[in-house]
């Protein structure tokens, strides 16, 4: 099986914890130069010191709040204006806060909108000519189950992932004939500060404690445990590798079985 990124120039967003810094890792470990890309840059240079650079890699990183699209553009072009290729572009960015959709304002799905379909399209927008003269394309777009099952109590979430989505599968239907796949990579429960938050919040709605809620949420999982951050950063790996050019326009649930639907 052929996983090997050696020479493959990778784009990971939202990079420096969670499930982009999984991510990054692991296309890190198959060979990929790695640009991380999120707001902190404290955080974005001690990031880059703990990338795997044994196949002589060369990593980076990019400023940029998801927040303001404007600024991620900007901050794009910047970078491929010095001549960057690339071959390799990981969607992902925080979730938008809980809560049920007759509380959400117009304005919190407005941000989300903006934070991840606009922003999404905006970095795909700038780096497909470099995808395409480069022959070797792979877009990832991390999103959540949601697509497939909404989840209670994140409404302005799920409408949101719904929509990259949808997104992401009618430009796999585009991109096709250039070779590019593009698929999403939905996570399941996952140890990640995003999990801390929900299990935080179901605390104060429940007033179960936190080895309740987890418990709770591992009778849901036929794997019967939470996952990690690792063993979510090796399906996107995998679906960045050579090994996985015959597979486009899914959405890949990585959530240890939970999803009750096919």
């Amino acid at each position: 099986m052929n996983l090997n990124l050696t020479g493959k120039n990778a784009i990971v967003c939202g990079s420096t914890q969670g499930l982009g810094w999984a991510s990054a890792i692991e296309l890190a470990l198959l060979g990929a130069n790695v640009t991380l890309m999120a707001r902190d840059e404290k955080k974005l240079k001690e990031a880059i010191k703990n990338l795997d650079v044994t196949k002589n890699q060369k990593h980076t990183y990019i400023v940029a709040d998801f927040q303001y699209p404007e600024k991620v553009e900007r901050a794009i072009t910047n970078y491929l204006s010095g001549n960057k290729s690339v071959n390799i572009l990981v969607n992902n960015t925080g979730g938008p806060k809980g809560g049920n959709a007759v509380d959400a304002t117009p304005e919190e799905f407005l941000q989300a909108f903006n934070s991840h379909l606009i922003c999404n399209h905006i970095l795909v927008k700038a780096v497909l000519p470099s995808i395409k003269s480069s022959g070797y394309g792979r877009i990832i777009n991390i999103i959540s189950t949601s697509v497939k099952e909404p989840i209670a109590g994140l409404a302005v979430s799920n409408t949101i992932r719904a929509a990259v989505a949808s997104w992401a599968k009618t430009l796999a239907n585009e991109l096709g004939q250039f070779g590019i796949t593009v698929n999403n990579v939905l996570p399941g429960y996952t140890r990640t500060a995003r999990y801390d938050a929900i299990v935080k919040n179901k605390m104060a709605a429940t007033q179960k404690s936190d080895e309740e809620i987890e418990a709770d949420f591992i009778a849901q999982i036929p794997l019967q445990k939470i996952g990690t951050p690792e063993e979510f950063g090796a399906a996107v790996a995998f679906l960045c590798s050579p090994a996985a050019s015959y597979i486009t326009g899914i959405n890949l649930p990585v959530d240890g079985g939970r999803l009750s639907c096919l």
